[in-house]
């Protein structure tokens, strides 16, 4: 008997366009870019829909567009497809998304949650002042030993443990670039600055985690009907108590989305639904374990896709 895990994806997975596809074909999807509007109070929809892409990615923005945009689409999955996940889990801000779909939050809460997440992690650190990087092929040890040399009394560490050989540091300008140049030094040629707003995940977001705290504070957290495999701990939670502090000490800690899949797999899961725009962790599935079935799911073909048994 197959088992699923569905995943949701973080920032940078947005572009124009992005859930228009299932709005047209959809009620379900149209209806739920329809709440997202009237959670927030503007026409998120067209921006999804139509972009500009300046606007669509500025954080405030980037967020709550593919939170909408991954709901909409599991609940037309759902309406469409019989499939049942054992575990949820979510990249980044694509926890709030598999905490939707656990029960956890309620969408329009979710909505307003991300948008100011957004608002605190861009404005925890004034633009130029941090930085993230991609080192690939380095070890998670040697990469602790670079961002120590680094350092020199900045902040630079991992954030993204995305899949072996495959991490993101980030932390202040001046230290990520010393780690991209010793990471060289040492043999590592693929290190590269990262197009991104703010230096997410590390310490520098400390004052974006604090005001998190006070805004989820009278957020009203429900009973998860799916275990939600968090990003801090790469371990299934049940727990509503713990669903806001693993979301604030989320966000200056390392995603560990590599002990997250292979977590996921090690339960006996076989197949990976990644839902909502983009590709990326489908492919990070593949990277970490290559005997799991990954897809995705963000258009009306993916759907099709999925309801014709190609998973």
């Amino acid at each position: 008997m197959q088992s699923y895990a569905f995943i949701f994806p973080g920032q940078g997975s947005q572009h124009a366009g992005m859930g228009r596809d299932l709005s047209e074909n959809f009620k379900t999807a149209a209806r739920s870019f329809e709440e997202a509007d009237d959670a927030l109070g503007f026409s998120l929809s067209r921006l999804c829909f139509e972009g500009p892409e300046e606007d669509l990615k500025l954080t405030a923005n980037t967020q709550p567009a593919i939170l909408a945009a991954s709901v909409a689409a599991l609940r037309v999955l759902r309406e469409e497809s019989p499939i049942a996940p054992s575990f949820l889990a979510g990249h980044s801000l694509g926890e709030y998304s598999a905490l939707v779909a656990s029960g956890a939050l309620d969408f329009a809460d979710a909505l307003r949650i991300v948008r100011a997440r957004g608002s605190f992690m861009q404005d925890a650190v004034p633009v130029g002042v941090g930085a993230m990087a991609a080192i690939l092929g380095v070890e998670a040890e040697l990469l602790l030993e670079i961002c120590a040399e680094a350092a020199q009394g900045e902040v630079v560490s991992p954030a993204n443990y995305n899949s072996p050989g495959q991490i993101v540091v980030a932390g202040h300008t001046g230290a990520v670039n010393r780690a991209i140049e010793i990471a060289k030094a040492r043999g590592f040629r693929k290190a590269m600055l990262l197009p991104v707003s703010a230096p997410f995940h590390c310490a520098l977001m400390q004052k974006a985690a604090e005001r998190l705290a006070g805004a989820l504070e009278p957020v009203q957290v429900h009973a998860l009907a799916t275990p939600v495999v968090s990003n801090v701990e790469a371990k299934p939670n049940i727990y509503a108590e713990r669903v806001k502090p693993l979301l604030v000490e989320q966000v200056c800690s390392p995603v560990l989305w590599d002990a997250t899949v292979q977590a996921i797999v090690a339960a006996g899961v076989t197949n990976f639904v990644e839902i909502g725009p983009g590709k990326v962790l489908a492919g990070l599935v593949k990277r970490i374990d290559k005997e799991a079935v990954s897809c995705n799911v963000q258009d009306s073909a993916g759907v099709k896709a999925m309801t014709g048994g190609a998973i």
